[in-house]
């Protein structure tokens, strides 16, 4: 039976060992084992592709997901190589690691707060609060490692949660006393309209 079976099957699997050999290779050069630079992976990957695409007819009944492969790789090709840019590990190179990332800051963050939900703190400081859940070792940072190298930077950065702190309370404050808060508004569009 089992003879019959791969007798009947063995038109198929010529598309099928081709497709395999294509999506094998896609995923050895994404994975970067060749320690080649970006310019070289994004060159290797491109040929892979062109290749992919000229004998895309030989996969048979596959050509379908062949198509569609090519396609999806081209929408996503501006952004493809961005994480080979960085040392291993930096920025996740799948979606699976990068949502295993957020899963990990939102388990601190409900570790922390005890909360399941985000908090609004999370809203508000976000992009510096995931960052800091994230790159924080198990053994914890000295002073030395916290210490911002680029004070400028530091400051700026300091602003603009600051900025985004005050808008939150701004929206607190309306939903408090809208009236009062109206007429505050008021009186300081008066008072900058008026001539001193």
């Amino acid at each position: 039976m089992l003879v019959r079976a791969l007798a009947h099957t063995a038109p198929l699997w010529p598309p099928v060992r081709l497709t395999y050999s294509w999506v094998h290779r896609a995923a050895h050069i994404l994975a970067g084992e060749e320690d080649l630079c970006v310019e070289e992976l994004r060159r290797s990957y491109r040929r892979l592709l062109s290749e992919m695409s000229s004998r895309r007819e030989e996969a048979g009944p596959l050509s379908g997901a062949v198509f569609l492969f090519l396609k999806v790789t081209k929408s996503y090709w501006k952004g493809l190589f961005h994480c080979y840019r960085f040392p291993e590990g930096t920025l996740p190179r799948t979606n699976n690691d990068l949502e295993h990332l957020f899963g990990s800051a939102r388990y601190g963050e409900r570790r922390a707060s005890g909360r399941r939900n985000a908090s609004p703190a999370m809203v508000v400081r976000g992009s510096v609060r995931v960052l800091a859940a994230v790159a924080t070792p198990a053994e914890g940072l000295s002073a030395a490692d916290i210490r911002p190298v680029d004070v400028q930077g530091w400051r700026a950065l300091r602003a603009s949660l600051e900025n985004r702190r005050e808008s939150r309370r701004a929206q607190l404050r309306f939903r408090r006393d809208p009236e009062a808060y109206l007429v505050r508004l008021e009186e300081l569009l008066l008072k900058q309209a008026l001539p001193s």
